[in-house]
């Protein structure tokens, strides 16, 4: 097992509560932008998956941070958010 350094203790007073790893908080973040550009957009996951070429399973992995998104990943989706139709026009 990993020894990874804690970024965010769990709460004491709080018995359900747990450690974070600074892994796990990027994951997390990363998660949080893919989801809220997808939700910005007003689409579900496989309208959003379908029109930007992303595999709906990996997508769904992203956004529950199951998987880290790689950083072209996270690229990717910002462009998709600053210029959704551009983006979709290059991948039809």
């Amino acid at each position: 097992m990993k020894n990874e350094p804690i970024a965010l203790a769990a709460d004491p007073a709080d018995a359900d509560d747990f450690d974070v790893t600074a892994e796990a908080m990027d994951r997390g973040q990363r998660a949080r932008l893919i989801r809220r550009t997808r939700t910005g957009l007003g689409m579900s996951q496989v309208e959003f998956a379908s029109r930007f070429r992303v595999p709906v399973g990996t997508l769904r992995d992203w956004e529950q941070a199951r998987a880290t998104a790689p950083d072209f990943a996270v690229a990717y989706v910002r462009v998709i958010g600053q210029h959704p139709e551009m983006v979709a026009k290059a991948v039809a």
